[in-house]
């Protein structure tokens, strides 16, 4: 019974400074370290035959420390862009409590949480969907299906994205998720297609 394991990076110091971060590169936190420790510790006696992340760096520490943690060293490490957070476009940067001020508070959260509106010059979550989907599809579920069990440390959008169409969540479901720093999430399969048990760690 093969298992997906979805976990968010650990803290960034964008996170840490309540910043718009998308494709910013901002490493670690001392927390966030701690906080992907904290995943290992979570996914201690769970087998791990594969791995993939983003290209941004606080989710390839995060995965890396997790490896680490764990002394597993013979896993596969993917990085694709494909699992990056979502672009915040002319937010990226940008504190989030000014931007509330600024723009709203009703304003920001649309931008923050809805589906399908998109931040100024960036994504909307349906937009790193149809970045993301794809190529969940192609790869880590073709992993799945020859029963591997795969860990997936990426970031809070890309990961609702996942978790929006394996929970088959609506529009307005998915805007109430929130995917905290350190989270896990691990789904079992039976038969290699259907999931059987989803575990919040």
């Amino acid at each position: 019974m093969p298992q997906l394991i979805l976990a968010r990076h650990g803290e960034s110091t964008y996170n840490r400074d309540g910043l718009f971060t998308g494709w910013i590169d901002a490493p670690l936190t001392k927390r966030g370290i701690a906080e992907a420790k904290a995943i290992a510790a979570k996914l201690a006696g769970f087998r791990i035959d594969k791995a993939y992340t983003s290209r941004l760096s606080r989710a390839i520490q995060s995965v890396e420390i997790v490896l680490a943690e764990l002394h597993v060293s013979d896993v596969e490490v993917i990085k694709n862009e494909a699992l990056n957070e979502r672009r915040y476009g002319d937010l990226q940067g940008l504190n989030k409590e000014e931007t509330a001020n600024k723009y709203g508070e009703k304003q920001t959260m649309l931008w923050r949480r809805s589906y399908d509106i998109a931040p100024p010059n960036g994504e909307s979550l349906h937009d790193a969907a149809m970045r993301v989907l794809p190529y969940v599809h192609s790869t880590i579920m073709m992993d799945i299906k020859d029963g591997l069990n795969v860990l997936v440390v990426a970031h809070g959008n890309s990961l609702r994205a996942i978790v929006k169409e394996i929970d088959r969540l609506s529009n307005d479901e998915v805007a109430r998720l929130s995917i905290e720093t350190g989270q896990v999430i691990v789904y079992t399969y039976e038969n290699n297609v259907t999931v059987v048990s989803k575990n919040i760690l």
